[in-house]
């Protein structure tokens, strides 16, 4: 997925705020588990509102959680492959 595609995605989701448009050009460079806190260090937010916005992305689909670890779901994959359509994402 191209970082343009990213910016389109997040400007037609309306529930999308800018972290997470940063949170999953993250994840489409490191598909890996992590904690919020991980995260925020890598993309330069505070981890209280990364982890607010993870538990946003969760409720969506995109993301897993387990014992505060977080992972990319097959749906949020398939997000960032550019195969989920605007209407397939439900808002949190």
């Amino acid at each position: 997925m191209s970082d343009e595609f990213l910016r389109e995605m997040v400007n037609r989701i309306s529930w999308f705020s800018p972290v997470d448009y940063e949170i999953m050009l993250f994840y489409e460079d490191h598909d890996i588990a992590v904690t919020a806190k991980s995260i925020a260090a890598n993309i330069d937010y505070h981890r209280q509102y990364v982890n607010k916005r993870m538990r946003v992305l969760e409720d969506a689909g995109l993301f897993s959680n387990e014992e505060g670890i977080y992972e990319l779901t097959e749906f949020g994959r398939e997000f960032l492959a550019g195969n989920v359509d605007e209407d397939e994402l439900p808002e949190p």
